[in-house]
């Protein structure tokens, strides 16, 4: 592959809901630009872009993969991304790493509800966009149809860029508004305009033509003078207008067929911007400040990692050249761990495949294997010019399930293999609950963690089995008590002896656990008094109701009395612990439940049925909003009642509702209900 200068790039993420064709369309891609010698298909697993395991059986992305196409002298970085929403955090690092966004609408089915996520979180990045009506031969497509679709549920100024000739099996091309041809078939010719679409044409470059002049001062001037626009001008203008956001052109194709192929090629390269077109990039430099430069090679070196890839030879990273030239063969320094990584060979990625190169220049996008320590979010830079990339900002997980390693082996091997799907996937999340004595696996989605616990076995040899993970309660106490025990154990030798008086108090919501000593006189000495803490921290692990562990309690030892000859620390200790337990028991101990924020965001027809539904969950409303045509509630709602939401909301919402949720605090549980898990947890121990 040739080296390409800033100016000779365009990086664009392919996003949409799932199932609307952009593999295929990078595929066909691939195909007519000669670098594989037959199409791949998704459905038959012979896609390049679809090369997981998991991808293959599953016949859909669940990955973001490169594909770079070389077309008149310019390389197309194209990041194909899954469409499912429960992969939103590789769709969130291609848009981090690119200029602009291919939005594939698909021309039956028209705007779904990824569709919609992703045209929400383009338009906050300020992105330029392009809509893709794709996939325009099936069968009983109506362009009246779809355009209505775009036009009810997405907010934006659309302009056609084309007309289609035909539509469903009878879609033959496009009419090229900007040339005023008609492109048959794949396009790379040009013909007169039909006759039955000469007016409609004449039509639609009108308002394109109006677009594009409001795109820049200068031609909007000219345009208002009545003069005419040349075709560069138009394109001039339409370019500005999308690099603003004023305008979101649409086009047509059908990859499968292709149809419509060309112009769409020559259409990304002319109004998609170059690297260097999108405004400068902010790092954080060595003294902690923010500092913009230009993307330039002679800017200062600035390599983000914005993917990596986990499997069992090693790790490979992705990157995106921000600032300056990367070097194969090099040695460079990682600002997140300060340290020095050695770049060993370059690698431009085409699926799975890696084409080696001597160099990457601003704006580009490669990748490199075993940068040791490096992880995703890290930046690249020199060591005499540290700076620093913002990390990619991602949701939190939604869904959590219990993992459980299947032989002695796997439990050996899992801390490791869970650690390197985290790294691999950053909305993935493990943590060890000791409240429940559970390893956690947490994403975006039952999908998501389905496929990652596959992903433990494929590619680190880890069997893991999956369930419902137990909610992870708390006990605290109510009001202040006060208790005493005594620990006496007598044996041939010297025995064991301790005596213990203890107070129990209440503290705040935010605070976990205090010790304090108000013994005087030295009834008991200051090794005994820290063994009685020791004691405390034990029993606060199982709790004196149902075994969870406690928190928001204050501990204070305030008598006790030890023996000259029997008296040791593990006899205080153990005093302690029995003591506390005691005193925690009449102290009124209640149940707490971890209590989450959620923001559900859902059409607004479904307002009524999210409420009752949210209602039924003990939920508590903290307010409602609405955008557009979508509704937004926040509540606040125990873990235990949203351990479904996930299936329950899309049921609801035929698919269309999405929601956030974050740890907010814990909460007392309910009376009725703390009896029936603490009967239950009983149960479960006898059980055991």
């Amino acid at each position: 592959m040739k080296e390409y200068q800033t100016t000779e790039i365009r990086n664009i993420a392919l996003v949409s809901h799932n199932g609307a064709g952009k593999t295929t369309f990078v595929e066909r891609l691939l195909f007519d630009t000669q670098v594989t010698t037959r199409m791949g298909q998704v459905d038959n697993g012979s896609a390049a872009m679809d090369f997981e395991e998991e991808e293959v059986n599953r016949q859909s992305s669940i990955a973001t993969a490169i594909a770079p196409i070389e077309w008149k002298d310019t390389k197309l970085n194209l990041l194909d991304t899954p469409g499912y929403v429960d992969f939103v955090g590789e769709v969130n690092s291609a848009l981090t790493v690119t200029d602009g966004a291919l939005i594939f609408v698909e021309a039956v089915a028209g705007v779904e509800v990824g569709t919609e996520l992703v045209w929400q979180s383009t338009g906050d990045r300020k992105m330029p966009r392009l809509l893709l009506i794709n996939k325009m031969d099936r069968e009983n497509v109506r362009v009246n149809r779809v355009m209505s679709s775009i036009n009810q549920n997405l907010d934006g100024n659309f302009i056609q860029l084309q007309l289609p000739i035909g539509e469903g099996t009878e879609f033959k091309g496009v009419v090229d508004l900007l040339s005023m041809k008609a492109r048959m078939e794949d396009g790379s010719g040009a013909s007169d305009i039909p006759d039955d679409l000469a007016d409609a044409a004449e039509e639609a470059r009108f308002l394109l033509i109006e677009a594009a002049a409001e795109g820049d001062d200068d031609l909007l001037m000219k345009y208002l003078e009545g003069e005419e626009l040349s075709e560069e001008e138009i394109l001039l203008g339409l370019k500005a207008a999308m690099l603003s956001t004023q305008v979101v052109p649409i086009i047509f194709a059908a990859p499968q067929a292709g149809i419509a192929i060309h112009p769409l090629l020559e259409t990304l390269i002319e109004l998609f911007p170059k690297p260097n077109e999108v405004g400068s990039f902010t790092a954080i430099n060595a003294a902690g400040e923010e500092e913009e430069n230009e993307v330039d090679d002679i800017s200062p070196l600035a390599a983000f990692i914005f993917k990596t890839r986990e499997d069992q030879y090693g790790k490979m990273s992705y990157l995106r050249i921000f600032g300056g030239i990367l070097e194969s063969d090099s040695r460079i320094w990682d600002s997140a761990i300060d340290s020095e990584v050695r770049v060993a060979t370059i690698n431009v990625l085409r699926g799975r495949e890696t084409i080696s190169v001597d160099r990457l220049h601003s704006g580009d996008i490669g990748s490199v294997n075993k940068l040791g320590d490096a992880a995703t979010n890290d930046t690249l830079c020199d060591q005499g010019h540290k700076l620093t990339m913002p990390p990619i900002d991602q949701p939190n997980p939604i869904v959590a399930v219990a993992v459980h390693p299947v032989s002695q082996s796997d439990v050996a091997k899992l801390t490791t293999a869970l650690s390197r799907l985290a790294a691999e996937d950053l909305t993935l999340h493990w943590n060890s609950e000791r409240a429940t004595r559970e390893t956690i696996l947490s994403g975006m989605g039952s999908v998501h963690v389905d496929i990652a616990v596959k992903k433990a076995q494929s590619k680190f040899g880890v069997n893991l089995t999956s369930t419902i993970p137990k909610v992870p309660y708390r006990e605290t106490i109510t009001r202040t008590n006060s208790s005493n025990y005594t620990h006496k154990k007598q044996t041939g030798g010297s025995g064991q002896y301790a005596r213990v008086f203890l107070r129990v108090e209440s503290l705040g919501d935010d605070e976990e656990f205090e010790f304090e000593s108000e013994v005087f006189g030295g009834a008991i000495s200051a090794p005994y008094v820290s063994a009685v803490q020791k004691g405390c921290r034990q029993a606060l692990e199982n709790g004196a109701m149902a075994g969870y562990p406690m928190t928001g309690i204050r501990a204070i030892v305030y008598d006790g009395k030890e023996h000259p000859v029997d008296s040791k620390e593990i006899a205080f200790q153990i005093a302690g612990r029995e003591c506390f337990r005691k005193a925690a028991l009449g102290a009124g101990p209640v149940l707490l439940e971890p209590i989450y924020e959620v923001t559900v965001t859902v059409p607004a027809d479904n307002m009524g049925d999210i409420m009752g539904d949210l209602n039924s969950r003990r939920a508590r409303v903290l307010g409602m909003d609405q955008e557009a045509t979508r509704a937004i509630v926040r509540a606040e709602v125990p873990l235990a009642e949203m351990q479904s939401y996930t299936a329950d909301i899309r049921s609801m919402s035929q698919g269309r509702g999405v929601f956030s949720m974050k740890f907010l605090r814990y909460g007392r549980v309910p009376a009725h209900l703390q009896e029936q898990i603490v009967a239950a947890k009983q149960k479960e121990k006898e059980q055991e």
